[in-house]
């Protein structure tokens, strides 16, 4: 009874303090798959994963976040990142921790510092900054909306943009911005969890990047047709 009066009495001052502490905020968790899909390309068609999981409470969460692609049975492209967010405004979460590039090699370490959250209008934003090891810089900006085109359909357009603050030879990653990758998904969602969709995506590298790509025999604009699905537990 008296932890309960003490709640109660926090809570007339401080009810954002109340609330973190009290038995309303239990320990909640989720996994988003947001794509697994398969891309048809100019080479090999890719197989790609995009994939979030946080647990915690409401003001203070811990997140895991990976994104993958395989090429004829080979990993490409792998990443992982591990932070803390913390609520810092209705809808906006501040983040930080570390970012592990597995592939391609060699592999690289970040400190990421990241603001997520839904702006204005619905659009739902994921900025981040990375410091990586010899003063490597790089930034990251990513927006999605969702039209809600009856209770099932959903058309939801999207960007990422990257740019690096030098170059990486290694990686075959130049200065300034560096790739940009913009879609156009229609999901029909069976249930809320579980989504097919299909859908077209845009890749374009810049500058020094689109430079190393060609001196590989790459090609440094593609417009790939998409098929995969969306879930979350």
């Amino acid at each position: 009874m008296k932890k309960k009066l003490l709640i109660w009495s926090v809570g007339l001052l401080m009810p954002g303090m109340a609330l973190a502490g009290a038995e309303d905020d239990p320990v909640i968790s989720k996994l988003l798959i947001d794509q697994f899909e398969i891309r048809e390309a100019d080479g090999p068609d890719p197989v790609v994963l995009d994939a979030q999981a946080w647990i915690g409470r409401d003001l203070h969460k811990l997140w895991f976040k990976t994104e993958m692609e395989r090429v004829d049975g080979d990993t490409e492209e792998a990443e992982l990142q591990l932070l803390y967010s913390r609520a810092i405004a209705p809808y906006w979460d501040l983040q930080v921790g570390w970012r592990r590039d597995l592939r391609p090699q060699p592999e690289r370490n970040w400190a990421a510092l990241g603001l997520e959250g839904l702006a204005p209008y619905f659009f739902e934003v994921d900025a981040a900054l990375f410091i990586g090891e010899s003063g490597q810089t790089a930034a990251r900006v990513e927006a999605e909306y969702e039209f809600m085109l009856t209770q099932r359909w959903v058309l939801s357009p999207e960007v990422e943009i990257n740019a690096y603050g030098k170059g990486d030879p290694e990686l075959g990653v130049g200065s300034g911005v560096s790739d940009l990758e913009a879609g156009l998904r229609l999901r029909y969602e069976i249930r809320r969890e579980f989504a097919p969709y299909i859908g077209v995506n845009w890749v374009k590298k810049f500058s020094r990047t689109a430079d190393f790509a060609r001196d590989e025999g790459e090609e440094t604009s593609d417009i790939q047709f998409v098929a995969g699905i969306r879930a979350w537990f």
